[in-house]
């Protein structure tokens, strides 16, 4: 793999799951037992607050208490290794990915550990509890929410995604489901501009056919494989 040069890779909630976090919604449409509806929209953040604040500390709390594994830290190496172009753009909120050593991380859904103030449009990194009000350090307000891209948001710095993906030489995708958009068409626009692009995933998913190769197995398997592949030229 020498020739590749400018790498963009798309992680979902399959490269965490190993690490014991739960991905995003199960098949009865329910995250961690809660309708998607109630905590993962403006308009169930409007009319429960509290409800949708807790949720979220719960997440937080599920976070720090994760730990990195050998994905994240084989795309660690990737980072600090590869010379070429690299963007690591997630959908998962955790920051599993900082943690196994990847600094050229987008996370496009947002952060778990993010606070964002509605007040002065700031955000902050935050690890305690927002559902008793804390005041925003830059203003002052209690208008803080979690800093999460909610169903009806806009994905944050899609600009710069598409621009990435237009110059890949390679499209890999990791433990996504093919399902949500716009990540679900991030393959379709790479293989258009000239990328090659790949799948790792624990089983084929809505837009293998999309893809020219899939590889199937864990993640903590396939990815520090192909970490070395990449490296090891």
């Amino acid at each position: 793999m020498g020739d590749i040069r400018n790498i963009v890779i798309l992680t979902g909630a399959g490269i965490s799951a190993e690490s014991g976090l739960r991905t995003f919604r199960a098949e009865d449409g329910l995250w961690e037992d809660h309708p998607v509806e109630e905590v993962a929209t403006p308009e169930g953040f409007a009319r429960d607050p509290d409800l949708v604040q807790r949720f979220y500390d719960e997440r937080r709390a599920q976070v720090l208490a994760a730990q990195p594994n050998p994905a994240h830290e084989a795309l660690g190496r990737l980072d600090r290794e590869f010379s070429g172009e690299l963007l690591i753009v997630t959908q998962n909120i955790d920051d599993l990915h900082e943690r196994g050593g990847a600094s050229r991380v987008l996370h496009m859904h947002g952060e778990a550990l993010s606070a964002w103030c509605l007040g002065c449009d700031a955000r902050h990194r935050w690890q305690g509890t927002l559902r008793d009000g804390p005041a925003c350090p830059s203003c002052g307000q209690a208008a803080l929410r979690p800093d999460i891209v909610w169903f009806g948001e806009m994905p944050y710095q899609m600009d710069r995604i598409f621009r990435a993906l237009g110059q890949a030489d390679l499209f890999l995708s990791i433990g996504t489901s093919g399902a949500v958009y716009p990540a679900a068409g991030f393959v379709q626009h790479a293989v258009q501009s000239g990328a090659r692009a790949l799948e790792l995933n624990l089983e084929e998913s809505l837009g293998s056919r999309n893809f020219h190769e899939t590889r199937l197995g864990p993640a903590s398997e396939l990815v520090p494989a192909w970490v070395e592949q990449v490296l090891g030229g």
